[in-house]
């Protein structure tokens, strides 16, 4: 894909919101820590996947993305605002951005992954996010202690 310049008089705008993270965000640490604190397991900013999923598990087919929301457009969202100057570029690589995620999500879906977009001001209440990612992703395989009887059964046996 194309990468556009922004506008010449709008050059220091984009300097300065060029300057912020694109990955380990404060949003999605949390949803790391809550993902691990749930049992899964997962690759961090897998780049063979389409869209560099944030999180992904490739044997349970689940991918989470954490998108910002002002440069992903959270639609109905009080971050998800427009620059006041050059507006129609803005308008134009918001709603560019909005439709990569689409084609993304969809090619993902196409390959059997199930997709999970957090929006970064979901991030704010921990416990229904904690809900939300335990409602939407498959439950982890148990882990933990094998019983005594498992532990003899894998146990090779000694011959005389």
């Amino acid at each position: 894909m194309l990468r556009r310049p922004p506008p010449a008089s709008d050059r220091e705008a984009f300097l300065r919101l060029s300057r912020q993270r694109q990955e380990d965000t404060r949003p999605e640490r949390l949803v790391r820590r809550l993902l691990a604190g749930l049992g899964h397991r997962f690759r961090l900013h897998n780049r063979d996947l389409p869209g560099s999923p944030d999180c992904a598990n490739r044997t349970r087919r689940w991918v989470v993305f954490v998108h910002g929301c002002y440069w992903h457009h959270h639609p109905g969202c009080p971050r998800a605002t427009v620059p006041k100057r050059n507006r129609a570029w803005w308008k134009e690589k918001f709603r560019d951005n909005r439709r990569r995620d689409a084609r993304v999500a969809a090619a993902l879906a196409t390959d059997g992954y199930r997709v999970v977009t957090i929006w970064e001001c979901e991030c704010e209440d921990v416990v229904t996010l904690q809900k939300r990612l335990r409602h939407e992703l498959p439950r982890p395989p148990a882990r933990g202690r094998r019983s005594v009887d498992e532990k003899r059964a894998r146990r090779p046996r000694r011959h005389a």
